[in-house]
C-alpha cells in the first residue's frame, strides 16, 4: 500500500467537479437552497436519506431516478413528507425500490419530524430501524447510512456538506459496498472476507492512521483508485 498515493488520490478527487452526476448532487442542491433561505435542513436530510437509499447501480440510473423522486415531491421534500400524502404503489422507482417503500420511509420520517428536529440525533442504529424500517443487525455494514452521514458531517468546504455539527468526523465509518470492498482488498486495507461491520471498522481504522481525525477522507482515495484503474476493478468485480 502506497500511503502517499492514497493521500494524493484523496486530495485530488475530493473535488466537486467529479460529483456533479452523483447521488450527493441532490442533498448538495438543497444545501445550496438552505444557504439562500429557500430550504431548511430537513429538506437536506430527506434528500440525503433518499439519495443514499438509491445509491446502488450505475450513477446515471441513480441520478435519473433521484430526479424522478424529487419531481414527485415538487422539489420540496420536507413539505411532501409532512403532507402525509404519498405515491403508494407497487411500481418500481429505482431498481427493486418501489414507490410503496418510499412511502413507508416518508411516513417514518414524518413521525420523527413531528417530535424531532434533526436525524443527526438518531445515529446509525436509529436511522436503520426508525427511518429505513430495518431490523437491528449488529454486523450490518450500513453502507447507505454511513454514506449519508459522511455527506452531512464532513466539513472541508469541498464535496461533503458539513451541516451536522454534533458528530465528530473521527467517528464516521467508511460506506462499504462490493466495489469499495474490492478496492480496499486490492490496496491491502483489509484481509477479511466478510463484507460486514468488522470489515468496515478495519478499513476505517486503516484510513484513520493515514487521515487522523478524518478517516472518511479515505473514501475519496478509493474513488480515485477506481478512476485510475478501471480495468482492474471491473475484472475484480467480474470474478467476485
Amino acid at each position: 500500500m502506497d500511503i502517499q498515493q492514497l493521500i494524493r488520490w484523496a486530495d485530488k478527487y475530493n473535488d466537486p467537479v467529479y460529483f456533479h452526476e452523483d447521488p450527493i448532487a441532490f442533498p448538495t442542491r438543497f444545501a445550496e437552497m438552505l444557504r439562500s433561505g429557500k430550504a431548511n435542513i430537513k429538506d437536506v436530510e430527506i434528500a440525503a436519506i433518499f439519495a443514499a437509499h438509491f445509491a446502488w447501480g450505475r450513477r446515471a440510473m441513480i441520478v435519473r431516478d433521484c430526479g424522478r423522486l424529487f419531481d414527485e415531491m415538487d422539489w420540496r421534500p420536507y413539505d411532501y413528507v409532512m403532507s402525509g400524502k404519498y405515491r403508494n404503489t407497487g411500481e418500481s422507482i429505482h431498481r427493486t425500490v418501489k414507490w410503496c417503500e418510499v412511502a413507508a420511509i416518508c411516513a417514518r420520517l414524518r413521525e420523527f419530524y413531528l417530535g424531532g428536529d434533526s436525524l443527526e440525533s438518531l445515529g446509525v442504529d436509529g436511522i436503520r430501524t426508525g427511518i429505513f424500517g430495518q431490523k437491528e443487525d449488529a454486523k450490518a455494514p450500513n453502507k447507505k447510512i454511513n454514506m449519508m452521514r459522511r455527506w452531512m458531517v464532513r466539513d472541508d468546504g469541498k464535496v461533503d456538506l458539513g451541516l451536522w455539527k454534533a458528530t465528530d468526523p473521527a467517528d464516521l465509518l467508511i460506506p462499504l459496498d462490493v466495489h469499495v470492498y474490492e478496492v480496499a482488498s486490492i490496496l491491502g486495507l483489509t484481509q477479511r472476507k466478510q463484507k460486514d461491520l468488522a470489515t468496515v471498522k478495519e478499513i476505517t481504522g486503516a484510513f484513520a492512521e493515514i487521515f487522523p481525525g478524518d478517516p472518511c477522507k479515505g473514501d475519496f482515495a478509493l474513488f480515485g483508485y477506481g478512476v485510475t484503474h478501471p480495468k482492474e476493478t471491473k475484472m475484480k468485480n467480474r470474478n467476485a
